[in-house]
């Protein structure tokens, strides 16, 4: 994308959020940009600060909210049903949207329900089915929600910026990289995901395939607290026994590690569905 095809993105997109400004500062930050973009001293990068500065404005972190269990809604679509034509037709986003995503949170806030009774009653015989429910739910419906605020029908086509540089560092190239995840999408198998990732701990970017997305995991989350469960594990000392290592365990649990990462994942803010 060249810088006059992104001045127009841009363009189109301020003309489509004016309506709903209604704070001054936001106006001004609006008039900024667009001041900006007809300065040909300018640069893309200067376009994309501004223009993301508007973006966390018109969403502030003081409009989140918590989720409460069983109480998860279907985000509306950021666009019409038809404007994905001629790539995606109306009938596959009416469908997809309106039944499997709604499916996805009818299922979750069922799965949640059950558990706070399962708590309420100390009755955890459906333990096993009730949280394969909330992982395969879980995992469908914050996985769309991702999904359907990636796409627009005149939206940004190509990274700038930080994104840009952070995929040009972990995939040598933008093209590279698209190469890599379109390849990934199609080889999965049977039915499952594509997904760019960040991976925190190696501070670079990774395309992971998610195959079956609910596999007792639930996406957009970050980990806390981890215990290992696999035979390597527990078996030279316990043998057999996983409940009895598994109770045990909680006597070497040390909570300053989970309570430092809740306060950095805390910093994370998304629009809560």
């Amino acid at each position: 994308m060249n810088k006059e095809e992104y001045r127009l993105q841009l363009k189109e997109w301020l003309s489509s959020i004016q309506p709903a400004i209604q704070d001054d500062n936001i106006r001004q930050k609006v008039d900024h940009l667009w001041f900006s973009m007809d300065d040909e001293h300018s640069s893309e990068q200067e376009w994309y600060e501004l223009a993301e500065r508007i973006a966390e404005d018109m969403n502030p972190q003081e409009d989140m909210r918590e989720v409460a269990a069983g109480s998860h809604k279907l985000p509306p679509l950021p666009y019409r049903y038809d404007a994905l034509e001629p790539f995606i037709s109306k009938e596959i986003m009416y469908l997809h949207h309106q039944k499997h995503h709604q499916s996805y949170v009818d299922g979750l806030n069922q799965a949640e329900l059950a558990l706070k009774n399962a708590r309420r009653t100390n009755d955890f015989k459906m333990i096993k089915h009730w949280e394969r429910e909330l992982a395969f739910n879980g995992a469908g419906h914050y996985l769309h929600c991702i999904f359907w605020f990636s796409m627009s029908p005149s939206g940004k086509r190509k990274p700038t910026g930080q994104m840009l540089r952070l995929i040009e560092q972990s995939f040598d190239s933008y093209d590279a990289f698209k190469s890599q995840f379109s390849a990934a999408a199609k080889q999965v198998e049977g039915v499952g995901w594509a997904i760019l990732v960040w991976a925190p701990r190696s501070q670079r970017l990774e395309i992971l395939q998610a195959e079956r997305h609910q596999f007792l995991s639930q996406w957009d989350v970050i980990p806390l607290l981890a215990l290992d469960v696999w035979e390597h594990a527990y078996y030279l000392q316990y043998l057999n026994e996983k409940a009895k290592y598994v109770d045990r365990w909680w006597n070497v649990v040390d909570w300053r590690e989970p309570e430092a990462r809740l306060k950095q994942a805390q910093q994370v803010r998304w629009t809560p569905f």
